[in-house]
């Protein structure tokens, strides 16, 4: 028993705080517009219907991805061209760092403006909210490899693109996973902050909208929907480092 407490203590912890929730709104009689009970947020879940729940679900999770995959496949070529040119390094990473500390929310509009309505902006807009991360961590990792081994590849004649590819790399890798863990949860909040500038549907713009009309149980539904897809995000990329770099993996 004190085995399952303790392998399961987060899943209990969360189901007696669902417990407390339930019996405190229905002890103060809080109005279901200012605090929902879950068993109302259920319900309200519920009337709503599935089709609608998969047609805003498929909107966040599309853009949330194509976003992800954008900065992915812009940030691991960008780190590797400032580990090999100090020169780029000097001129790309504060501009990097100005974009991060910009306010998304304050850039969005702006996007959409330039870039119309439509798929494009929000893809945008996560793409920049997920890139720092990726970018930073994976330059991180390219300069962690001791001196030792490329000297090493140097007196083996490997050239530069072999280097990379085999021997900073490995070295690489557990920092990039870890930066896809982060990136992959900030794709998540980019497509909900596009959604609140412009969209017509997702868990974001339902979020929006509910809230205006006071329906507030089926905004905490889609709350609750959109934290449940960051942790299966969260979990899937865990899983692929695992599964296919496991060897890179602390547990390994």
């Amino acid at each position: 028993m004190k085995a399952f407490a303790y392998r399961y203590a987060s899943l209990l912890a969360f189901i007696a705080l669902l417990g407390i929730w339930e019996l405190a709104c229905r002890a103060l009689a809080v109005p279901e517009y200012i605090l929902p009970a879950p068993s109302v947020i259920a319900l309200a879940a519920g009337s709503l219907g599935l089709a609608r729940w998969a047609e805003h679900l498929w909107a966040t999770i599309e853009v949330a991805l194509l976003g992800y995959a954008l900065a992915i496949a812009l940030s691991i070529p960008l780190a590797v061209a400032i580990t090999r040119s100090a020169l780029l390094s000097r001129i790309v990473m504060p501009w990097l760092v100005v974009i991060q500390s910009t306010p998304i929310v304050a850039v969005a509009p702006i996007i959409v403006v330039t870039l119309g309505a439509g798929v494009l902006p929000r893809v945008a807009i996560t793409t920049l909210l997920a890139f720092f991360p990726l970018v930073v961590s994976t330059c991180l990792g390219l300069s962690s490899v001791p001196a030792e081994f490329i000297e090493l590849s140097r007196s083996l004649r490997a050239n530069t693109a072999r280097q990379y590819w085999q021997v900073r790399m490995p070295f690489a890798i557990p920092h990039v996973f870890s930066a896809m863990k982060v990136s992959v949860t900030l794709a998540v909040v980019g497509a909900v902050v596009a959604e609140f500038v412009a969209a017509e549907k997702g868990l974001g713009y339902l979020i929006l909208f509910t809230t205006s009309s006071f329906k507030v149980p089926v905004a905490f539904a889609a709350l609750a929907l959109l934290v449940l897809s960051s942790l299966t995000l969260y979990s899937l990329v865990q899983w692929v480092h695992q599964r296919f770099f496991g060897w890179s993996s602390p547990k390994a």
